[in-house]
């Protein structure tokens, strides 16, 4: 062999083995301990890779070529952020896909994670089950059902090619005045606990002797849950959105801070950081409950998130020095932050920060290591790519039935009969004529709420598919029965028609966030003088559609029977079911009904507790007739408690008689 061959030989084997040590790197091996691919891929990234990985930004402002430039670890859909109108599942997955492509075309092929609002179902997605928002779903004290909707959820999610939901919320809502309080299970901390079971929903039960604090997310048919917002949003003063809490270390830690605890039991995986402020301090800023109790004391090894642009508003006005807002919220302990919109400002400035010396290196270590260990921990670098293979889950008859049932279980029955009348409810189905009125009852974005394809929600019903309360009466009665909708009918309209009985149903138009704050809590116009006007004339039950309790007293005398039906999603089916008897009322309170505005904040507890209808309370019905479970065996309860009354009175008198 020549010397030139021997040399050209040497060189061949020399770019083999450097070729083999780049190919194998330990963070690439499945079969390594977590812990030693984080530390591998740690060690061989740059503080620009580093930065990037902290880094999340809105689908809108993103390309490929910005994801591979930043090495952007996470991409988000804000509210109706989405590929394009009525996308599908697969217009979903191919563009998560396409932007994941930029990402692992870095020099280490770190793949992003894609986040969403998913708070009531997949509510971002045209087609995607719309179940009932947290206000009502307290109301079922049904933490099992809880942990089905999240799984199905996960599945929806995965749906589209998504591995990670901003959900749950378990904000403790202490007034309704709060335009965020449909999205609180309860004003009682210990519903709110009990429903945090809808976490290992959407991420998997946790197994035996896991390690307490660190993230867990059960494979592909399962998501990233995030618990929102850390910590005391419920509790601000007056209810006014990203406010001030006021209240001692005491009634924060008993009230608001249970439910994290459980959560992090239960192995979330993230936590979101509030907007608001305790006792003057901004959350976003407050490195005392950050990184000292939830990171050190209660031993969470996932990651911390900001809310959309919540390190701005760490100042006032926001964005007024965004440097000191960037080192104050990576200081506090936040490691992957929500810029949506403006990603290089805040990129330029945290790395000027940490090359002066303003923020340790040892922070962004820690960011990053979390980060990177809720994307090992499920599994996103073995399967960084989505496929189409649960298309199918978006949307599912087996989803809208459960979605069903959680609105049948999450109604409360208020009001059933005047007094001295007997029950009007269950409803009869063989009427001759029976008037439905009120716009909430043809009206799939109303009934649906805030955070439901639009970040505010929408109006009618041409944005998603689903089943409106009046679709859901008109199949629910017998054929022969005459159904008449008018939205709004006057007296003159009600005395020229012999009605058997009126539904009315009214309430509140969709909102979300600041939007819905109120100090009045009113129904919206016409839905007083409907009510007026119909159950003046006609035995009426008023099904008022809503995401707090809100003004009725005045109208209760007027009516005959009345139901809170929260914020029932897509299957209005679940109001009807149990408004003509196919199921009885179960559903509690979760929330205080007070009598007026006046009296807010008031809480079960209180000194000056003086409820229209207290915590707890809700009226119960029987299903009228005997119906067969899947399984063919026969379900208990075969008659309404009325039914029962009347047998009781004919046996006596029989007896007497005889």
């Amino acid at each position: 062999m020549g010397k030139g061959m021997m040399i050209g030989l040497l060189l061949c084997l020399i770019c083999w083995s450097a070729k083999a040590q780049v190919e194998y790197a330990k963070y690439k091996d499945q079969k390594k301990p977590i812990d030693v691919r984080i530390k591998d891929l740690l060690d061989r990234m740059s503080l620009e890779e580093k930065i990037g990985q902290m880094v999340q930004i809105d689908r809108t402002v993103a390309t490929v070529d910005i994801m591979k430039t930043y090495a952007i670890g996470s991409l988000l859909s804000g509210g109706g952020s989405t590929p394009l109108p009525n996308a599908r599942a697969e217009d979903w997955v191919n563009m998560v896909n396409e932007y994941q492509k930029g990402s692992l075309s870095t020099r280490l092929g770190i793949p992003m994670i894609y986040g969403i609002d998913a708070v009531h179902g997949h509510n971002n997605v045209y087609n995607a089950t719309i179940f009932p928002h947290n206000v009502g779903l307290g109301c079922t004290r049904d933490p099992e059902l809880v942990k089905r909707i999240g799984a199905a959820t996960a599945l929806e999610i995965r749906a589209t090619g998504i591995p990670y939901a901003f959900a749950p919320c378990i904000a403790v809502c202490r007034d309704p005045r709060w335009g965020r309080c449909y999205e609180s299970y309860s004003e009682d901390h210990k519903i709110v606990q009990q429903m945090t079971e809808i976490i290992p929903g959407l991420q998997g039960d946790t197994p035996p002797n896991y390690r307490k604090g660190d993230p867990y997310v059960g494979g592909k048919t399962k998501v990233v849950a995030c618990a929102k917002h850390f910590v005391g949003d419920g509790g601000t003063t007056n209810g006014v959105n990203e406010a001030n809490t006021i209240i001692d270390q005491n009634g924060l830690f008993s009230i608001h801070m249970p439910a994290y605890i459980d959560s992090i039991n239960k192995g979330v995986s993230t936590v979101m950081v509030s907007y608001s402020s305790w006792n003057g301090e901004k959350m976003h800023a407050n490195r005392n409950l950050i990184t000292n109790y939830l990171k050190n004391q209660l031993k969470f090894k996932g990651f911390v998130i900001s809310d959309w642009e919540g390190i701005d508003r760490i100042t006032t006005p926001a964005h007024a020095n965004y440097t000191f807002s960037v080192q104050a919220g990576v200081l506090a302990g936040i490691d992957m932050v929500m810029v949506p919109l403006q990603h290089v400002e805040f990129i330029n400035d945290l790395t000027a920060l940490v090359k002066n010396n303003a923020i340790p290196m040892s922070r962004i270590d820690d960011a990053v290591m979390r980060i990177l260990r809720v994307k090992f921990t499920m599994g996103l670098f073995e399967n960084p790519l989505a496929d189409l293979s649960l298309v199918d889950q978006l949307g599912s008859q087996e989803h809208r039935d459960l979605a069903r049932e959680s609105v049948r279980k999450s109604l409360v029955l208020l009001k059933n009969g005047k007094s001295g009348e007997k029950p009007m409810l269950p409803l009869p189905k063989t009427a001759s004529k029976i008037l439905v009125a009120g716009k909430h009852a043809d009206n799939l974005g109303y009934q649906c709420g805030g955070w439901t394809i639009n970040w505010q929600g929408f109006e009618g019903n041409n944005l998603t598919t689903g089943t409106t309360i009046l679709s859901a009466i008109k199949t629910a009665v017998d054929p022969s029965t005459t159904v008449v909708y008018q939205e709004n009918p006057d007296a003159e309209f009600m005395k020229s028609n012999n009605f058997s009985y009126a539904i009315v149903v009214v309430g509140e138009p969709p909102y979300a966030e600041t939007a819905g704050d109120s100090q009045k809590l009113t129904i919206m116009d016409p839905g007083p003088n409907i009510i007026k006007n119909v159950c003046e004339a006609v035995k009426c039950v008023v099904v008022i559609v809503s995401g707090r309790p809100v003004v009725i007293e005045p109208y209760v005398p007027t009516v005959d029977a009345l139901v809170a039906a929260w914020l029932p999603g897509s299957e209005g089916q679940g109001v009807t079911d149990v408004l003509f008897g196919d199921y009885g009322f179960t559903g509690k309170l979760s929330r205080t009904w007070f009598k007026t505005v006046d009296q807010l904040p008031m809480n079960f507890g209180d000194a000056h507790y003086d409820p229209l209808f207290p915590y707890g309370y809700g009226l119960t019905t029987r299903p009228l007739f005997q119906r067969y479970d899947t399984s063919g065996a026969l379900q208990k309860a075969v008659c309404t408690c009325n039914t029962i009354f009347v047998f009781i009175s004919f046996f006596l008198i029989g007896m007497a008689i005889m």
